[in-house]
């Protein structure tokens, strides 16, 4: 197709790009605005061995996954849930929470989805906080040498995780509406492509230049 019939549909069906443009960039915003926004809190406890061998290294990089396991449980959920005297079931608090571990940095991060920003952090610092006073207990156990401590690295901080910023989902619906509109468009053309109604159709379908038009006969 040559950018001449692109200008001429441009020219023919702009109305509809705007009016899907708008009409989908508008859905979006009402979307974001009726959605209960949700917060993502994170913390990381820092796993430090109490000396730089590596033997003792390399052991707490193995068990590192281990020392999440631990707390991701019903049992440390209940207890957070005790402490913070929180409405819901440790089952419930699981399934807003996400651990990870990270030997590379030796970290085990930790993750908490809430639709109150603060109640997460609070829910991640106890969480942490928990894992700390278990790495604790197990150090007085090991000698001073083989022990292996737990701190958090910052304070826990939250985000929002849903929905999207509301320029984002106004970003994103515009863009929506544009492969909408060109859809559309694409298919009255393929309706229309084999009606011939202007000088221009001839000479696309014939390969010959007009040269002149017989007005229509008057009733």
């Amino acid at each position: 197709m040559e950018p001449s019939q692109y200008i001429r549909i441009l020219q023919k069906r702009w109305w509809i790009f705007v009016v899907a443009m708008v009409a989908t960039a508008a859905s979006a915003f009402l979307f974001s605005r009726i959605q209960v926004p949700k917060y993502q809190s994170t913390v990381e406890v820092i796993i430090e061995p109490a000396r730089p061998d590596l033997g003792l290294t390399q052991s707490s990089k193995m068990l590192l996954r281990s020392y999440m396991t631990v707390v991701d449980s019903n049992r440390y959920a209940e207890q957070v849930i005790d402490r913070l005297r929180l409405d819901m079931t440790p089952e419930q608090l699981r399934g807003n929470a996400r651990f990870a571990a990270e030997d590379d940095r030796m970290v085990v991060r930790i993750e908490i989805e809430d639709t109150d920003g603060e109640q997460g952090n609070r829910i991640a610092r106890e969480w942490a906080t928990l894992l700390q006073e278990w790495r604790d207990e197990q150090n007085q156990i090991q000698r001073k040498e083989d022990r292996v401590y737990a701190y958090l690295r910052d304070e826990p901080t939250y985000s929002q995780a849903w929905p999207p910023r509301t320029a984002i989902m106004l970003a994103a619906g515009a863009v929506i509406g544009l492969l909408v509109a060109a859809v559309i468009i694409f298919f009255l053309e393929w309706v229309e492509g084999g009606i011939v109604r202007t000088p221009q159709d001839v000479e696309q379908w014939i390969g010959v230049t007009v040269l002149g038009i017989v007005p229509p006969a008057e009733s």
